[in-house]
């Protein structure tokens, strides 16, 4: 990355008003060469907005426009910022980022704002991270975690990790600076052992909350499965409000996985129908059966639809492949056959519900057992749950490293060997937060998913 000043536009192409980003040392000087108002930006106080015109390079008015100015490094990027608020035109932005280019800006990259925002020391990496979960977020959960991420939360328990880890390596490697004196021990083992195994603790259960963090932010896998003409496509019509799938009489219509996602009391849960299980020489249907087994394993969440009674076999067929899910058992087109109630043998299964995919009768029970069967925790801005793979891999590494360690104290290895995987530990929980990061291809690996102009 250069210090050049960068341009972008900041907001959607099209709309009524439009806000282009300008970051760099010379933003303001390059800004005031194609503005006309009453004070050169460059005399303008940090913190002002300033009425006046873009004009090209003929002196011709581009567009009225009100420009914020920030002086570094009390701006999101550390650096001399401009925000100029024009017309939504396309016309009119295009023209305003070639003047901005034709003054010494260029382009700016995917990111590259919340780049230089890390890299200024503004934010640290997990935080700038969370800059693009919070503009993904898609519903009331993701978007509290990301607010938590961005606000420092996930930042602040990593650093008391850290600082219990170099309590524990300080100590250990002054023993090393006196091994001469074998008598003396700064490090009482038995401690260092309870401080090293409750550090194991937490990062364990920062760690498994990635299960949960990796749902939320993707949508909670929940298969609807059962026989050809059960209603399994009406009931997914009628929980997306819309007719996503084709509804028909005929057995084995539906021969693919669909699937759509929907918010449920601030969560997302993401429905895949399937195809209609049953024996069949159709080798395409065939093939879509095989699918409706497979999305069956990968789900969380298990919506068996019946409109008769099961047979044994296929109470244990089911119950063998939804081991650890939830099945909620769904006995459809109870406006033709009022309080169907089968048998379904030592099966027990998370709920049982009477509804009519067709009629919309049990649809709001169904949803609400959907989200108890879910076990999302209560989530607050101050949650911390991991939801970044690179996040978890890193804590997984460090897990390893402190488990490393409290095997080490049991075996009353060497201060010298524990150091290392101390450290070892100590850099894993430092590269979640960028703290040792220094390589660009992993930096171009965050944030080239980012929008451009953030």
């Amino acid at each position: 990355m250069t210090n050049q000043s960068i341009c972008a536009l900041a907001t959607k192409a099209g709309g009524a008003i439009a806000i282009i980003r300008v970051s760099g040392d010379d933003s303001i000087a390059i800004t005031d060469q194609i503005f006309q108002g009453r004070k050169s930006l460059t005399e303008v106080k940090a913190n002002s907005v300033h009425y006046g015109n873009i004009i090209d390079k003929e002196g011709n008015t581009i567009d009225d426009v009100l420009i914020s100015v920030f002086h570094a490094p009390h701006s999101y990027t550390g650096e001399n910022s401009i925000e100029i608020n024009c017309h939504g035109s396309i016309y009119i932005v295009k023209n305003i980022i070639q003047a901005l280019i034709e003054k010494g800006c260029r382009q700016a990259g995917p990111g590259e704002y919340t780049q230089r925002a890390y890299l200024n020391g503004k934010m640290d990496l997990s935080q700038a991270e969370a800059v693009a979960d919070l503009i993904a977020a898609t519903n009331k959960a993701t978007h509290k975690l990301a607010l938590s991420q961005l606000k420092g939360h996930f930042s602040s328990e990593l650093s008391t990790l850290r600082e219990q880890l170099l309590k524990l390596t300080s100590l250990l490697e002054l023993e090393l600076d006196f091994s001469d004196h074998e008598e003396l021990e700064f490090a009482d083992r038995s401690e260092l052992q309870a401080l090293a195994e409750k550090i194991d603790k937490r990062i364990t259960t920062l760690a498994h909350s990635f299960e949960t963090g990796r749902a939320l932010k993707n949508g909670i896998p929940v298969a609807i499965i059962g026989k050809t003409n059960v209603g399994k496509s009406t009931l997914l019509n009628q929980l997306l409000h819309e007719e996503k799938a084709i509804v028909s009489d005929i057995d084995g219509t539906t021969r693919d996985v669909i699937e759509d996602t929907i918010d449920i009391h601030g969560v997302n849960f993401r429905f895949i129908d399937t195809a209609g299980i049953r024996q069949t020489e159709d080798k395409v249907e065939q093939i879509g059966i095989k699918r409706a087994y497979q999305k069956l394993e990968e789900a969380t969440i298990v919506l068996w639809i019946l409109d008769n009674q099961p047979s044994k076999e296929e109470v244990l067929d089911i119950q063998n492949r939804s081991k650890e899910k939830q099945v909620i058992i769904l006995s459809n087109k109870m406006d033709i056959k009022p309080q169907s109630s089968y048998n379904f043998y030592d099966f027990r299964p998370f709920a049982e519900l009477q509804i009519s995919a067709k009629e919309g009768i049990g649809i709001t029970e169904l949803e609400q057992k959907l989200y108890e069967a879910s076990d999302i925790p209560e989530i607050d801005e101050d949650s911390i749950i991991v939801t970044s793979a690179r996040h978890y891999e890193a804590l997984i590494r460090a897990k390893e490293s402190i488990e490393r360690v409290i095997e080490g104290m049991k075996m009353s290895l060497s201060g010298d060997l524990l150091a290392e995987d101390l450290r070892i530990c100590l850099q894993e929980l430092a590269d979640i937060t960028g703290g040792q990061i220094t390589t660009h291809e992993v930096l171009g690996n965050i944030f080239k998913h980012f929008c451009v102009g953030k």
